[in-house]
């Protein structure tokens, strides 16, 4: 439910401007190609923690590469940094990632108390991970880039401000409420219930925004592994016996293997002695492989509809360096300003 208010909401902002408006300013940020990276992951960062990571890449992914195709640099450095950083940065909020509330079910926290715990190990993945994209395509962001264009800002498209309340509306009750998902859904289906009274989207679009099908067969796996998880508790031994990098290492390749909600079901049935290494695991390990994580089946949706070319193998011959390296520096810096589990 927290994820379909969260893409809602995410819809309504995007028909209301905001992320056009966002690409509008990269594109006219000044300086080398690097300084639109930068702010281009800044960004995803931003919109990943707020929101959701899948509202990230299904409505940043087009917005990253139109503005590198607008200053004249090679698309592929935004294209793939929109999925990694997404991925990275969904430890800082409840509803950056259904696996951080699926795995603190047994202890479920505010989401500011969330958001203190997690502060470091999800600022480093972000930090992290942006470097690595750099440090790995760096070569392709050497050469002149078209200058930024002098045009201003275009305005927001809803004079309303639908969008910016229901985004806005949506941090609100995440960080404040230990269970957001009902009042989130609930803002997400009266934004975009004005939105169509206003004719601005209709219920067909806003259904297929959802991914009703992929979102249906991950419930049904889930459901199925949680019913498995009550019944057999080999997983719940292994955890039990598991250190924090050897439960982070468990989530990472339970997350590749299974995609990360229905690891998530699996491994969290019971209560954990690591939930936060779990969580780190889980959330970045999907930087493996694209199987990891619903993001990357949607991120590779929205870069085929604006005819860019996303590779599932050169996703993982990337994503094989960057992950592991962001799961070991979140895991050190969880260790460095955090003494519960």
């Amino acid at each position: 439910m927290l994820v379909c208010g969260l893409l809602l909401i995410g819809l309504t902002a995007h028909v209301d401007g905001l992320f056009a408006q966002a690409g509008s300013m990269l594109e006219r940020l000044p300086g080398p190609p690097v300084a639109l990276l930068a702010g281009a992951m800044v960004l995803v960062a931003g919109v990943t923690a707020v929101l959701n990571l899948d509202t990230a890449v299904v409505f940043l992914t087009p917005v990253l590469v139109v503005a590198a195709r607008a200053r004249g640099i090679d698309e592929g450095p935004f294209l793939y940094a929109s999925v990694y950083v997404a991925n990275a940065s969904s430890l800082y909020l409840p509803g950056s990632n259904l696996t951080n509330l699926l795995v603190l079910a047994h202890d479920p926290l505010p989401g500011g108390t969330f958001a203190a715990r997690l502060l470091a190990p999800a600022v480093t993945a972000t930090v992290v991970t942006s470097i690595g994209v750099w440090l790995l395509f760096r070569r392709r962001l050497r050469g002149p880039a078209t200058p930024a264009t002098p045009t201003a800002v275009p305005p927001l498209r809803g004079a309303s401000g639908v969008g910016l309340s229901a985004v806005a509306a949506a941090v609100v009750l995440t960080l404040a409420l230990t269970h957001p998902a009902l009042p989130v859904l609930a803002v997400g289906v009266v934004a975009i219930a004005v939105q169509c009274a206003r004719g601005r989207i209709d219920a067909r679009s806003a259904f297929r925004a959802l991914g009703p099908g992929v979102l249906t067969l991950l419930f049904m796996a889930s459901v199925a592994l949680g019913v498995l998880a009550r019944e057999w508790d080999g997983p719940a031994r292994l955890l039990a016996g598991a250190g924090r990098w050897e439960t982070a290492v468990i989530g990472a390749l339970g997350s590749v293997g299974l995609n990360n909600l229905p690891a998530t079901v699996l491994l969290s049935a019971q209560p954990l002695p690591h939930p936060r290494a779990l969580l780190i695991g889980l959330n970045l390990g999907p930087n493996l492989a694209v199987t990891g994580s619903l993001s990357a089946y949607l991120w590779f949706r929205a870069a085929r509809q604006i005819d860019a070319r996303p590779s599932i193998v050169a996703f993982s011959r990337r994503g094989i360096v960057l992950a592991p390296i962001a799961i070991a520096a979140a895991l050190l810096a969880s260790s460095a300003f955090l003494t519960p589990p």
